[in-house]
């Protein structure tokens, strides 16, 4: 198989709605940009069935629907597309060097791209439980009925009983939203006490809407296409006994990761493996590398968001170029001039 060479002024990791978006504003300002859609393409939205909190959207739309218009209108602009498995990347010098494959399995590169500048959109992933049930539609009951994010899907568990899994802050802040719109929040813990900070579960414990089973995991997740999530079968861990559980939804929050290991060599993370940006911009400690959406927002998670953080990345770069090729077109006439 021969080897694709590619060099370009700005080179976009991710097609979930930072890096679209980032896209959207690169082509607009002519320069041309590639989109790498790895392994996801059109990241999280795409395994989201209705999506009520997207402006723009009165009666709603559903997740694959809405990537597609984000990927149309970077396509309008001029933006190519890039199906490839990053394998490593090389951030020691301008251009940056990104190696591709066809497949995370496949051994040898086939792809060398060269980048001018770099935006990173890869997002992050939930945490999952690995059980029965919680695979994505069709396969599971994920997006219909399983959510990982309670402020995207909240509002379709109105007066439902819903269960949340997990102990940290994260599931505490989740059951405490879901409040808003379930019947009963019944939080599943594994342990005897919550890892989470003491002014989380203070406010989680005192709410009358929520419940606690403790010493309890969820072993799997029953329901139907038709009817989503009925009921969990719980495991309790100290009495081995095993029950069905009645709700209408599950929530997993047991934390998220970001994809981001390709660049932990290169780019100052925090402990999780966030990507730091400067300030109020999306600039990485790599001058002309930019980080956007959910593989440096830990915090608000959106899509509305991280379309924001990928418009803010692009105008980054393009005032980068600009600076810089005026920079290097301003050095080479002086050369010429000197002699």
């Amino acid at each position: 198989m021969s080897l694709q060479e590619i060099h370009k002024k700005v080179v976009i990791l991710g097609s979930g709605p930072a890096g679209l978006t980032a896209a959207i504003y690169a082509a607009r300002a002519q320069l041309d940009p590639v989109v790498v859609e790895g392994p996801q393409p059109g990241g999280q939205l795409t395994i989201t069935t209705d999506v009520e909190n997207y402006p723009g959207f009165a009666d709603g739309i559903m997740g694959p629907a809405l990537m597609e218009e984000f990927r149309g209108q970077a396509a309008r602009f001029g933006t190519e597309f890039l199906q490839t498995w990053i394998d490593r990347v090389d951030l020691s010098e301008r251009p940056f060097t990104l190696y591709g494959k066809t497949s995370e399995d496949a051994e040898d590169i086939t792809t060398v791209i060269k980048a001018d500048t770099l935006i990173i959109a890869t997002g992050a992933s939930a945490k999952w439980l690995g059980i029965p049930g919680e695979d994505p539609v069709p396969n599971g009951l994920g997006g219909n009925g399983v959510s990982a994010c309670a402020t995207c899907d909240g509002f379709f568990f109105r007066e439902k009983p819903v269960v949340v899994v997990g102990g940290g802050d994260t599931a505490m802040e989740e059951a405490t939203f879901l409040t808003r719109f379930a019947s009963k929040v019944t939080i599943v813990h594994r342990r005897d006490e919550f890892r989470a900070s003491a002014i989380m579960q203070d406010r989680a414990l005192k709410d009358p809407k929520i419940e606690v089973l403790w010493n309890t995991e969820v072993r799997e997740i029953l329901g139907s296409q038709d009817e989503g999530v009925t009921s969990v079968r719980l495991y309790n861990n100290v009495s081995g006994e095993e029950t069905d559980f009645a709700t209408g939804g599950v929530f997993i929050a047991i934390g998220h990761k970001p994809n981001t290991d390709l660049f932990k060599d290169w780019l100052e993370m925090d402990d999780v493996g966030y990507i730091k940006t400067e300030g109020s911009s999306m600039k990485t400690n790599i001058e002309g590398v930019f980080a956007s959406g959910d593989a440096q927002d830990s915090y608000y998670r959106q899509a509305v968001t991280a379309a924001g953080t990928g418009c803010m990345a692009a105008i980054d770069a393009e005032r980068f170029l600009a600076e810089h090729e005026n920079g290097e077109e301003a050095a080479e006439a002086a050369a010429v001039n000197d002699h």
